[in-house]
């Protein structure tokens, strides 16, 4: 397999990953037992913002796009294509520590739902 075809499924990987951080709290209204899982990714997601870190992702997608021959980034995952995506302007501190804000509000306010709903007959 293509060492660029890897660095594209890590990619995808990534991206899936930051979806169930931001996302996945939904997933505990249907299997509560997701929130094992989904708990402890909040909690490195929000981390790995606030503290300015890089993802491990990161580093492996880049290996893997060098040895395919294709251009690597300096940065994360999330400047290089949250971002993009969602602010014309690049990656700032204020906005990575705001960005890992909305996701542990997001998911309190999920799982204050549900717990709500479960309690209320």
């Amino acid at each position: 397999m293509s060492h660029l075809l890897l660095a594209d499924l890590v990619v995808m990987l990534h991206l899936a990953f930051v979806g169930f951080v931001v996302a996945g709290g939904l997933a505990v209204w249907r299997w509560p037992r997701a929130a094992w899982v989904h708990l402890p990714a909040v909690v490195w997601g929000a981390g790995i913002e606030w503290s300015g870190g890089v993802c491990p992702l990161t580093p492996i997608e880049n290996h893997l796009r060098s040895l395919g021959g294709g251009g690597t980034y300096e940065g994360d995952f999330v400047r290089e294509y949250i971002l993009p995506v969602l602010y014309p302007a690049g990656l700032t501190r204020p906005t990575q520590i705001a960005l890992g804000a909305v996701v542990v509000i997001v998911n309190a306010a999920v799982y204050g739902w549900w717990l709500h709903r479960r309690r209320t007959p």
